[in-house]
């Protein structure tokens, strides 16, 4: 098996990309190609980051990288800031190369992609993927040290962060902004 990692900004990737993309996330998410299409093309942004996982020229791993809006207040008080982060949107590995490790080479390739922009990277999941991506450096945030302003959860969610965690009091991530 031959294996490429790359990554790449919306205003650079091609349409085929995209419908690899959709088609790969269709294999967890079953809403159909042209759904999923649509859901790009509203909510990806030109300078969000697509990091793309290949077995040859095949796709077979995604992660959805959104450049977007936070506001951190620091323990020290005063007015909160404004920062920008990356909103670790998607990981998708194709189910034919699943349970391989290769989970961890992509989370490796994006942990390193989030320190080279400069930017942290918060995401949410599920309790029972707490523990993965633990393993691979990202820290859970207690439930009183974030919330989310324009997004809102139909399941308990936890919130984790990777590449800072400082004396911060709250995070307040947006999604869409």
């Amino acid at each position: 098996m031959s294996f490429t990692l790359t990554s790449i900004t919306s205003s650079k990737i091609s349409k085929e990309q995209i419908k690899s993309i959709c088609k790969l996330k269709n294999q967890e998410w079953s809403y159909g190609v042209k759904s999923q299409i649509n859901w790009y093309n509203k909510n990806v942004k030109k300078k969000d980051i697509h990091n793309l996982f290949f077995n040859k020229s095949k796709l077979i791993g995604y992660t959805l990288l959104r450049r977007r809006t936070c506001v951190i207040k620091k323990i020290s008080g005063g007015r909160g800031i404004i920062s920008q982060y990356l909103y670790f949107d998607t990981l998708i590995l194709d189910k034919q190369f699943r349970k391989k490790k290769l989970s961890d080479l992509m989370m490796s390739f994006n942990n390193t992609i989030v320190k080279q922009s400069g930017y942290f990277s918060f995401l949410i999941c599920k309790y029972k993927l707490l523990s993965f991506y633990k393993k691979n450096n990202w820290i859970k945030l207690e439930k009183n040290e974030f919330s989310i302003k324009d997004h809102s959860n139909s399941y308990k969610i936890y919130g984790m962060i990777f590449n800072n965690k400082e004396d911060v009091e709250k995070y307040e991530f947006y999604f869409y902004k």
